[in-house]
């Protein structure tokens, strides 16, 4: 009898306890640079119906990572890293498939590193080369806090493979000189974009293609000039879902939603609009005069792919500590 009162009394209790709300809002965690674009994104998601608030947070890539693993209660991130979203896997955060729950590897879009110069481009800056002449100051963010410095990193280091035969002796030199060239490193790539065109240091702004373009637009062509270098680095932008989150606060089809927004004609073309490449075929074609040819060359082809990158070249010690923490 106790038995049945017991079982009866905690069935009345949990028919008494309300559900779980949902939640009405997601928090997009993002890369510094990312502002403008996901604002639009944001915008467009709206008018499609959706009803749903998407708060954002942006800083460096990496920055943005190591907040999540501390308590940044991030719904889904739009990362502009792959081994930032391997952070969060290796933290238990992200599942271990997350590069298939959307297409492109779920990159969306993608960009890569760019040079801008002021108006004449005095210096004649027009390839990775000239980053290291005598005389020339470089701006761009830290490697060691910033994607975006990082994917630097890997394009100036992509180029000197070429140039100088996989000559380590001389690829060294030639990304010690690079650094050494630098006045002061950023913590993010928005921070840098504000050093060279607000703070005016600098002969030349290395950050991606969707920040050089968006600048010369906005502050003007007679101000500002993009330089497509002869190669560079693919840089993609991936987004995932924050598992331990997301099952935390019942946002999982919120989530997923949302990113899917981002690979939809739509998405594609807001990114477009906002000098992302957008991996979308039509979207592409109809924005074809923006974007400028380039031969890009990938983290497989250059590199053995990203574990070998982070092994290689970002662990202590590695080869981006022998051109940078020696200078």
């Amino acid at each position: 009898m106790n038995k049945l009162l017991a079982t009866a009394l905690a069935a009345i209790a949990l028919g008494s306890t309300p559900a779980l709300a949902q939640p009405t809002d997601i928090l997009n965690a993002s890369y510094d640079i990312g502002r403008e674009v996901f604002e639009a994104e944001n915008a467009a998601y709206a008018a499609s119906g959706a009803t749903v608030t998407i708060n954002q947070s942006h800083a460096g890539s990496s920055a943005q990572a190591r907040a999540i693993l501390e308590g940044l209660p991030a719904d889904v991130v739009t990362f502009n890293q792959v081994t930032d979203i391997a952070r969060l896997v290796e933290g238990g955060f992200v599942s271990d498939d997350w590069a298939s729950e959307f297409p492109n590897n779920a990159s969306p879009f993608y960009s890569f590193p760019s040079f801008l110069v002021r108006s004449g481009n005095p210096k004649d800056i027009n390839d990775w080369g000239d980053l290291a002449e005598d005389g020339v100051q470089v701006i761009f963010p830290n490697p060691k806090t910033s994607g975006n410095g990082r994917y630097t990193y890997l394009a100036a280091r992509a180029w000197a493979v070429e140039e100088y035969a996989g000559d380590e002796a001389q690829i060294e030199e030639f990304l010690t000189k690079l650094f050494n060239n630098v006045p002061v490193f950023e913590t993010g790539g928005r921070a840098a974009t504000t050093a060279f065109t607000e703070r005016q240091l600098g002969d030349v702004l290395i950050t991606f293609e969707a920040e050089t373009l968006a600048v010369a637009n906005q502050l003007g062509t007679d101000k500002y000039l993009p330089v497509t270098p002869s190669v560079s680095f693919l840089s993609e932008f991936p987004v995932a879902i924050v598992d331990k989150v997301v099952d935390n606060r019942g946002s999982r089809d919120l989530a997923k939603a949302y990113l899917d927004f981002l690979f939809t004609p739509e998405g594609q073309e807001v990114a477009a609009s906002n000098f992302h490449r957008p991996n979308d075929e039509a979207v592409a074609a109809a924005h074809a005069g923006t974007f400028p040819e380039i031969r890009l060359v990938t983290a497989e082809e250059a590199f053995g792919g990203w574990d070998a990158i982070s092994a290689e070249h970002f662990a202590d010690g590695g080869l981006l500590d022998n051109v940078f923490l020696n200078q």
